[in-house]
């Protein structure tokens, strides 16, 4: 663009008050999903958490189970309950993407960033999941935006908010502590950064993020750093192999939405233009996302990567292709509908995924549907109900994290679930009654990880009553098997290890 030459306006869907429509008419929709489907395994078990708030937990840092627990604290022990701090922070957390891309490019790149973050299948898709990944995105995004305001205002005590935000995105995820590698490259990077050293508040933000990650070091001191060894244990295991790589790649692609991806692969390219001569925009969203970048592609030569793992820099990546196409020229309209095409299949896969989570459509095709974790579980409820009271059970027993996590939120006003096993994940609860195990109780598996072999060791008494059909519409999508169990011989629960 010529000097003095003036930037054509804003389309509507670019400008505030269309990307409040566009962003509110979907958090509407993920309201309805997130109040009418089921719980997915895991956020049956982060429920758990949320009952029972603690310092930190072994899987994960606190932040999930806190949220969890203010939304039942509002709305009571329910589906949404669990959810609503992840849609509400979505919200914020969308603000905070538009802000941040506005004051390090303009607001041409901050709507383009709030479209594609939006349409990413993994927002659009699992937005409405409470899991740790949300508060982790959220914290991480907030963090950025810190760092933004820093930049422009040149206020060294905008460090203390960055301190903090970065302080609780470490108690949502471990992997957050890639940004704060990320953030000492850019100090070193980028010469206007370099004075911030020299600032008190540089240090007052890094000693904010270390207090606030004292419950986890807490937590983890008093339980043989169990957490630590479960998280970073993996970091590196096994020869190398590029079988995972490719896999890595091909799920961040695809949720992120493959043709976004190619839009931030090409804005990566751009950006990198800009690196290189240490200008801070492009140096400062590099660099943020380099660390864990690199971490995730070396650990893909080890071992597979979770596909949500990645999720913490789908924001970078939303700036990273609105970079690209805001700036675009007039006469480069394959790009500009390339991008369009983008934002309308994330919308549309969003829409037609949320409705589907609630009422299904798949019909014969069921058992391949990926959101089949949410199906079927009331009637097992319902099934399991009756053969609780038909046996006179004073206690239903599981070995699977996941299923205990579904019957015990199915029966919560019934009698209690109890994990026989991994008895670690539990240790933020109250210790079962170990009365309870002198009556008949039952015990409730997936078929696929029957142990009913180690359940005759333990009890005197393993009676098979029957199998479960968990399906929809007709269609089985798992089987569980049912079991009395009575007469305890031996120990009830597995020891507990933690490492």
């Amino acid at each position: 663009m010529n000097p003095g030459t003036q930037a054509p306006a804003l389309p509507f869907f670019l400008r505030p008050a269309g990307l409040m429509v566009i962003v509110g008419l979907l958090t509407i929709l993920k309201i309805y999903a997130a109040a009418n489907a089921h719980f997915v395994e895991d956020e049956a078990y982060y429920r758990i958490w949320g009952l029972f708030p603690a310092l930190s937990y072994y899987d994960h840092p606190p932040m999930i189970g806190w949220w969890i627990a203010a939304g039942q604290a509002i709305f009571g022990d329910t589906v949404f309950a669990v959810r609503f701090l992840v849609i509400l922070t979505g919200l914020i957390g969308t603000l905070a993407l538009w802000r941040t891309a506005s004051i390090l490019f303009d607001e041409r790149v901050a709507g383009w960033a709030v479209l594609f973050f939006n349409s990413s299948l993994l927002v659009g898709i699992g937005g409405i999941l409470a899991t740790p990944d949300a508060p982790s995105v959220f914290f991480w995004g907030l963090s950025l935006w810190a760092l933004a305001e820093l930049s422009r205002s040149r206020n060294a005590n905008w460090w203390l908010m960055v301190g903090l935000m970065a302080g609780c995105g470490l108690l949502a995820k471990y992997s957050v502590l890639f940004l704060g590698a990320g953030i000492v490259l850019w100090l070193l990077w980028v010469p206007g950064s370099r004075r911030w050293w020299t600032t008190w508040q540089l240090w007052a933000g890094g000693a904010i993020a270390v207090i606030c990650f004292l419950p986890v070091l807490y937590w983890n001191h008093a339980h043989e750093w169990v957490s630590f060894y479960k998280q970073f244990g993996r970091a590196g295991s096994g020869g190398y192999t590029a079988k995972y790589i490719f896999e890595f790649l091909g799920a961040l692609i695809g949720l992120l939405n493959p043709l976004i991806a190619i839009l931030a692969g090409l804005g990566a390219v751009t950006l990198f233009g800009a690196f290189r001569k240490r200008e801070n925009a492009a140096s400062l969203l590099i660099l943020t996302a380099l660390p864990f970048i690199l971490y995730l592609l070396y650990h893909s030569l080890h071992s597979r990567v979770q596909a949500n793992w990645p999720a913490p820099l789908f924001p970078a990546f939303a700036i990273a292709a609105a970079v690209f196409v805001a700036g675009l020229r007039a006469d480069q309209a394959f790009w500009k509908r390339l991008a369009a095409g983008g934002v309308g299949l994330g919308v549309l896969i969003a829409v037609v995924v949320q409705i589907h989570a609630v009422s299904p459509v798949t019909g014969q095709f069921a058992r391949k549907d990926p959101t089949f974790q949410l199906r079927g579980w009331p009637e097992i409820g319902e099934a399991v109900r009756a053969f609780v009271t038909k046996e006179g059970a004073a206690y239903v027993a599981t070995t699977s994290y996941g299923l205990n996590g579904q019957i015990d939120y199915l029966l919560k006003d019934t009698v209690p679930v109890v994990q026989l096993t991994e008895r670690i994940r539990y240790i933020m609860a109250p210790e079962p009654d170990m009365n309870l195990f002198g009556k008949p109780g039952l015990y409730v598996t997936e078929k696929r990880r029957n142990k009913e072999g180690d359940l005759k060791k333990s009890f005197s008494s393993v009676k098979e009553l029957g199998e479960l059909e968990r399906k929809v519409d007709g269609v089985r999508l798992e089987d569980l098997v049912v079991y009395r169990i009575e007469g305890p011989i031996g120990p009830v629960f597995e020891p507990m290890e933690v490492r």
